[in-house]
C-alpha cells in the first residue's frame, strides 16, 4: 500500500491526508477516462476506414479481394485483443484504486461516542468529528459500545460520565483496556462541578477528563488536541511495538536503512550473548551517519566471527536526538566521532573482556564457571557481602541493616524536622582561648599519657567539663607540628578547635565531642606506627588529624536511615546518600573558612589547600558504614596480600594505596571502642546503646519505620549486640589493620572484650555488667 504509507509520511494530519487522497483519486480517474475516450475514437476511425476499404475492394478481382479481407480482419482481431488488454488493465487499476481507498479510510481517526441519550453535548462531539474528518460511531449502551469497539478498534473513546444511573463508565473503560491493551485514548465527560481528584479516573484507565461544555468549537479543539497529543503518541508506540515484535520473531539480521552519510568509523570487538545463553564475540565496524531530519543513526556491520552460526548482514539502529541547527548538528556529530575514537576502558571492563575471550576456547564446565564469575563481576557492589537472612540472630540483622542501608523510604506522613541549622558560635566563656602552656595542672596531668593506647578519655571529659576535644587537640596538633605545616598561629588553631567542639552536641550520649576526641587520639596513635609513617606524607598526617576532629561535627544523634525515613532537610539536600558524612565535611569547611580568626587554611597555597581539602573530605566520607566492606576488602586485596610478595616501598608509595591506608586508618579509629581496655569498652557500649534506644523511642513516637527494632530499651541484650558488632564489623577489619600496622595490644583487648560479652550472654544477661554478688 504505497499510497497509504506515503500519505502517512507526508501528511501526519488526517485532514491533510484526506485532501491529498481525494486529489489523487480524481487525478487517476481523469487520466484513465481520457485515455479510454482517445482509444474509442481511434477504434471508430479505424472501423470506418476498414468499411471504406472493403467497398473499394469489391471492384477488384476475387484474389485480391480475399487477400485484403484477410488483412483487414487480422487488423480488426489485433485491435480487439488490444482493446481487451486495455479493459483488463483498466479494471485492474480500478481495483487497486478501490483498495487504496479502503487504505485511505484507515488513515482517518476512529472515534466512539458512548452516550446513553442524545443531547447537545453528544451533538457537539458529532459535529466536531465531522468537521475534523474523523469517523464517528455512536453507542447507547455498554453492550453495543463494546461490540462496536471490538469490531473497529477505535482510536478514541469518549464516554459520558455524567449520568451514572445509565451505566458504569469506569467499568466500561476497564473492559476496553482489558480487551485491547494498546487502547489509544479514553476521555471522560464529567459534569461541570468541582472534582476532588482525577486519580479515580486515571486508575480506571481514562487518559483525559473533559468538563461538560456543549460548545461545538470547544469539542472540536479538544479533539484536535487529543489527535496531536495522546493519539499521535500512541500511533508511534504501536509502530515501535510492531517493529520490535518483528525483530524479535525474525531468524535473520534485520536491516533498517536510510540515507547514509559516513562521518567516522569505529572498529573493534563486540561481545554479546545468544538467546540460548552462549557467548559470542564479533569483529564489528560502527559507522555513525546522518539520517533524515537530522536523526543520528549508528550502523553496526558484523565483519567476521568465530562462530559458524553467526548472522550476516548489517543493522542500523536509529536513536532519537533533538533536531538543531546545522552548526549544532555538526558539532554534535564531531563530538560523537571523537568519543568513538577514544579508548575508554575501565579495569573491570578489561577483566571481563579477558574472561570472555577465555570462554571461547574453554570446555563447557569451565565456561559455565566463568559465566558465574562474570555475573558477579557485573554487579555494582563488588566489595559488599550479600547479607543473608539469619533468623537465629536478629541482633546482627538489625545492626547490619541499620548501619549498612540508607533506610526505608517514607512510610508515613510525619516528617522529622532536622534543619540545616546555623553553626554555633563560641560561647562567651570560651572567647579567650587558653594557651597550651596555660592548661590547668589537673587537665595537663590527665593528658600525660595521651600517646598511650590505654589513655582514659573519660577522665579528660570530666576534668574539662565535657570539652576534651579542644585540650587534647591542642596537645596532639602541637606534637605533630600542625601549626608549622599550616603556617597558622596557635591562637587560630585554638579558636578553630573551640568552634568545632561547640558544634558537637553535648546532649548526645555517644556522638559528642568526647567521641571526636577519642577518634583523634586513636588516629594519632596509628600515625605513630612505623609502617603507617612509611606510607603517608606530612600532608596526609595533617589531613588525618583534621578529619578525625571534624568527622562527626553537628551529628544529631540519629542514623542516616532515620533521617532518610523522616524526610529531613539534610536527607533531601544530599539525596539520601551519605547524608551525615556529607554534612560533617561540608559544615567543617564552612565553619573554618567563614571567619579568619579560626581559618587554619588561610596561609597555605591554593594547590596545597585543594589537596588537603580533598584528602579530608575523602576520609570523612570513608566513615560511612554502607561502604565498610568495600574499603576493607580493597585494603586487603591491594595492600595486605601484595605485601607478602613485593617490597614494602613499592606498595606503600602508590598514591592509590595511600588513599586506602588513610581510609582504613580513620575507619579503625572511628569504631575502635571494642579494642579499648575493658572499662572504656563497656562505657562506650553503654553510650551507643543509649543513643540507639533513644532513636527507637523517637521512631515509635513519630510513627516512622523502626530501623533497628532489637534496640528496644525494654528487651535489648547489650552483650548480644556487641558480639554481633564485633563478629560482623570489627574482627576482619582489625585483623587486616593489625597485619599492616602491628597492633598486638589492640588485638589482645579485642579478644578480652569479646570473651567478656560472650560470658554475659551465656549467662542470659542483658546488662552492661554482671549483677553484684
Amino acid at each position: 500500500m504505497f499510497v497509504s504509507c506515503f500519505c502517512r509520511f507526508v501528511f501526519p494530519s488526517c485532514l491533510g491526508c484526506f485532501f491529498f487522497c481525494h486529489f489523487f483519486v480524481v487525478l487517476c480517474f481523469a487520466l484513465f477516462i481520457v485515455l479510454f475516450l482517445v482509444f474509442v475514437i481511434l477504434c471508430l476511425i479505424f472501423v470506418i476506414f476498414c468499411l471504406v476499404f472493403v467497398v473499394f475492394l469489391s471492384f477488384l478481382s476475387d484474389f485480391y479481394h480475399l487477400s485484403y479481407v484477410v488483412v483487414v480482419f487480422s487488423f480488426l482481431l489485433f485491435h480487439v485483443l488490444l482493446y481487451s488488454l486495455f479493459c483488463a488493465s483498466f479494471c485492474y487499476y480500478v481495483m487497486i484504486l478501490l483498495l487504496e481507498i479502503c487504505a485511505w479510510s484507515s488513515l482517518f481517526l476512529q472515534v466512539l461516542l458512548v452516550f446513553a441519550k442524545e443531547d447537545s453535548q453528544s451533538n457537539g462531539f458529532c459535529w466536531a468529528c465531522e468537521k475534523a474528518n474523523f469517523r464517528c460511531s455512536m453507542a447507547r449502551t455498554p453492550e453495543s459500545a463494546l461490540e462496536c469497539f471490538l469490531e473497529k478498534h477505535h482510536d478514541l473513546v469518549i464516554i459520558d460520565h455524567r449520568h451514572s444511573r445509565h451505566f458504569d463508565a469506569e467499568a466500561l473503560c476497564r473492559i476496553c483496556h482489558v480487551v485491547v491493551s494498546m487502547l489509544t485514548c479514553v476521555l471522560s465527560l464529567r459534569p461541570d462541578r468541582e472534582e476532588a481528584s482525577v486519580m479515580p479516573l486515571i486508575n480506571a484507565g481514562f487518559n483525559r477528563r473533559y468538563v461538560e461544555n456543549a460548545n461545538m468549537m470547544a469539542c472540536y479543539n479538544e479533539l484536535l488536541q487529543l489527535e496531536h497529543g495522546e493519539v499521535r503518541a500512541q500511533f508511534k508506540l504501536r509502530a515501535g511495538n510492531a517493529i520490535f515484535t518483528a525483530l524479535e520473531q525474525s531468524q535473520e539480521a534485520i536491516e533498517i536503512t536510510s540515507e547514509d552519510q559516513v562521518i567516522q568509523e569505529w572498529q573493534g570487538i563486540y561481545y554479546a550473548k545468544k538467546k540460548n545463553g552462549d557467548s559470542i564475540q564479533q569483529n564489528v565496524k560502527i559507522t555513525p551517519v546522518i539520517g533524515q531530519g537530522g536523526c543520528f543513526i549508528s550502523s553496526l556491520d558484523i565483519q567476521s566471527s568465530k562462530h559458524k552460526d553467526r548472522r550476516k548482514g548489517s543493522l542500523d539502529v536509529r536513536s532519537t536526538t533533538s533536531r538543531g541547527s546545522d552548526g549544532s548538528s555538526q558539532r554534535r556529530h564531531s563530538s560523537m566521532a571523537r568519543i568513538h575514537s577514544m579508548t575508554i576502558e575501565a579495569p573491570i571492563t578489561k577483566v571481563i573482556n579477558i574472561i570472555n575471550a577465555a570462554q571461547e576456547s574453554s570446555p563447557m564446565p569451565v565456561a559455565e564457571a566463568l559465566d558465574r564469575v562474570l555475573e558477579i563481576l557485573r554487579t555494582t557492589e563488588l566489595y559488599s557481602p550479600q547479607l543473608g537472612t539469619k533468623d537465629e540472630d536478629p541482633h546482627t540483622n538489625d545492626l547490619v541493616g541499620g548501619l549498612m542501608t540508607d533506610g526505608l523510604r517514607r512510610l508515613s506522613g510525619n516528617e522529622y524536622i532536622f534543619s540545616t541549622k546555623q553553626p554555633h558560635h563560641l560561647p562567651s566563656h570560651l572567647t579567650t582561648p587558653l594557651s597550651l602552656n596555660d592548661i590547668p595542672p589537673r587537665i595537663a596531668q590527665t593528658m600525660e599519657n595521651e600517646d598511650s593506647w590505654d589513655f582514659d578519655i573519660f577522665n579528660l571529659e570530666a576534668a574539662t567539663m565535657k570539652r576534651p576535644l579542644t585540650y587534647l587537640g591542642l596537645k596532639i596538633f602541637s606534637r605533630f607540628g600542625v601549626c608549622e605545616f599550616l603556617n597558622c598561629p596557635e591562637a587560630t588553631l585554638r579558636s578553630w578547635l573551640q568552634v568545632i567542639e561547640a558544634n558537637y552536641h553535648s546532649s548526645n550520649s555517644y556522638h559528642n565531642s568526647s567521641h571526636a576526641a577519642d577518634v583523634l587520639h586513636a588516629t594519632a596513635y596509628f600515625l605513630c606506627k612505623e609502617r603507617v609513617k612509611q606510607s603517608l606524607d606530612p600532608i596526609d598526617e595533617v589531613a588525618a588529624l583534621i578529619a578525625a576532629t571534624v568527622h562527626d561535627v553537628d551529628h544529631p544523634g540519629r542514623t542516616n536511615s532515620f533521617l532518610c525515613n523522616a524526610g529531613s532537610e539534610l536527607a533531601i539536600l544530599y539525596n539520601d546518600t551519605a547524608v551525615l558524612e556529607s554534612h560533617h565535611a561540608a559544615l567543617a569547611f564552612q565553619i573554618t573558612t567563614r571567619d579568619d580568626k579560626c581559618n587554619i587554611f588561610k596561609n597555605i597555597e591554593r594547590n596545597e589547600y585543594r589537596t588537603l581539602r580533598q584528602a579530608i573530605i575523602d576520609m570523612v566520607l570513608a566513615t560511612e558504614m554502607t561502604k565498610h566492606f568495600e574499603h576493607v576488602n580493597k585494603f586487603v586485596n591491594s595492600i595486605n596480600k601484595p605485601l607478602a610478595a613485593e617490597s614494602v616501598k613499592s606498595i606503600l608509595t602508590s598514591p592509590e594505596n595511600r588513599i586506602l591506608v588513610k581510609r582504613m586508618l580513620i575507619k579503625c579509629a572511628d569504631i575502635s571502642n571494642p579494642c579499648r581496655p575493658l572499662e572504656l569498652c563497656i562505657e562506650w557500649a553503654g553510650r551507643i546503646s543509649e543513643e540507639y534506644f533513644a532513636q527507637t523511642d523517637e521512631e515509635k513516637r513519630q510513627g516512622l519505620p523502626v530501623v533497628m527494632p532489637v534496640f528496644d530499651r525494654n528487651t535489648c541484650s547489650i552483650p548480644k549486640s556487641q558480639i554481633s558488632f564485633i563478629d560482623y564489623f570489627i574482627t576482619d577489619m582489625f585483623d587486616a589493620w593489625d597485619a599492616f600496622a602491628d597492633l598486638p595490644n589492640l588485638m589482645q583487648h579485642l579478644d578480652n572484650n569479646f570473651k567478656y560479652w560472650k560470658g554475659l550472654d551465656e549467662r542470659k544477661l542483658h546488662s552492661l555488667r554482671p549483677p553484684p554478688e
